[in-house]
């Protein structure tokens, strides 16, 4: 089948296969009046109608943008949509002044929500998962990296792995799963947290590989939760099972988690709220991607990443929304895009290619995510409004009128159609 979008008052994206740096961060490619054509599921043509009707016979479907822009789906490349239970009650307790830490340390924070999704089981985890991909959806987004971590024990983070192939399987949203059995210590190891390092490197690790439930690996290293020893040994085995690294990195402390993840060659380093000069120098110099999650610093009211020094140093720089109960209980990601250029200090062009071809380079997925051209994934969003500025100008209001999937209409006048 083949689908032609027209219609559109422009079309905007970034392009190329490799994350933007610097100044090029900003280079979008507008296309005013452009038509994309995708045959299959991928994009086949962008540029004028008239040379589109020259070339190509006519399409098998048409979506009239109606005026509006024409953009890449999002990419998400840090989410954690797996969990049960609600932790509403957190948000007063850090209106009243507690901490993250200090709720984590009274039996709140992450093992609060393992102690719910332990209980679960794995079809109330995927249908709540499932929603929150329609959420995602509906919301512009088309592919997401998504992380287990909430089970803290094999049988749990295995049912969390496997939810989410099943849940992409389901889906139209794209789960890139990633293995976080390193996200915290598990109140049963708190007295032996070395125990609990041997236990994820010794029989968690193993057996998610052996079931091929995992593309890539993750530990939260922080003070109080990780080392940087400890994130080194939990991410020494990534090389032999062929997963990629991304990192939980400097969020709550200045730990130098973004030169360890330099060092490991991992695709990302996340978080980064309190990244050090050395850590700006160490990313600058290498292909490790900088991810910045402003929904967190947002709903913590926490200070942001320093998105314009990683940008200014030359940093490779994406957005995501960090999706969990905890912390950023969103998956809107016109709202990130909102938060990074209102709080953090990027322009809207910025935040786009953050948004879209950047966090795709965070996936290892640049060669065919994250940008409208031809021979990359029909993966595209039509915005109500004429521009991309849409996006931050309206805040807190979903701009997104339709989004395709793979070359397919998923999202008609703001609903799920496929």
């Amino acid at each position: 089948m083949s689908l032609l979008v027209r219609g559109a008052h422009q079309v905007v994206t970034p392009t190329g296969s490799a994350a933007r740096r610097g100044p090029e961060l900003a280079a979008l490619h507008i296309l005013p009046g452009a038509v994309v054509r995708c045959d299959g599921p991928r994009i086949s043509f962008v540029g004028d109608e008239a040379e589109h009707a020259r070339r190509f016979e006519p399409a098998d479907e048409v979506l009239d943008a109606e005026g509006g822009c024409v953009l890449p789906g999002f990419v998400d490349p840090h989410t954690h949509p797996v969990w049960a239970g609600v932790r509403e009650d957190e948000l007063d307790r850090r209106l009243r002044g507690e901490s993250y830490m200090e709720i984590a340390r009274s039996g709140g924070g992450i093992n609060a929500t393992v102690r719910a999704t332990r209980a679960a089981t794995a079809d109330e985890l995927l249908e709540s998962t499932l929603r929150r991909l329609d959420a995602f959806l509906l919301h512009g987004t088309t592919t997401i990296e998504a992380k287990s971590g909430y089970g803290l024990e094999l049988e749990t983070e295995l049912r969390m792995l496997e939810v989410i192939a099943e849940a992409s399987r389901r889906h139209p949203v794209d789960l890139h799963p990633t293995c976080l059995a390193a996200h915290e210590v598990p109140p049963e190891h708190r007295a032996d947290p070395e125990a609990w390092v041997r236990r994820v490197i010794e029989e968690i690790h193993p057996a998610v590989a052996g079931r091929g439930l995992a593309e890539a690996v993750d530990v939260f290293c922080e003070r109080g939760v990780f080392s940087l020893d400890q994130t080194r040994r939990l991410l020494a085995d990534a090389p032999r099972y062929g997963w990629r690294i991304h990192l939980h990195a400097d969020e709550l402390s200045p730990l130098g988690g973004a030169e360890l993840a330099v060092e490991l060659g991992a695709l990302s380093a996340d978080h980064l709220m309190c990244v050090t000069e050395a850590g700006v120098a160490a990313l600058a110099g290498s292909d490790t991607v900088a991810v910045l999650l402003p929904g967190t610093s947002f709903f913590l009211r926490l200070g942001y990443a320093p998105a314009r020094t990683l940008i200014d140093a030359g940093c490779a720089v994406a957005l995501a929304t960090d999706c969990n109960p905890g912390s950023s209980p969103t998956q809107s990601m016109p709202m990130i895009l909102a938060l990074a250029c209102l709080g953090a200090g990027m322009s809207v062009a910025e935040a786009l290619t953050a948004a879209t071809l950047n966090a795709a380079a965070a996936l290892g997925r640049a060669h065919e995510l994250g940008s409208l051209e031809e021979g990359k994934l029909g993966d595209l969003v039509v915005l109500a409004g004429p521009s991309h500025h849409q996006l931050v100008y309206r805040y807190g209001v979903n701009s997104v009128r339709h989004v395709v999937k793979g070359g397919r209409v998923v999202v008609r006048e703001g609903r799920r159609t496929g």
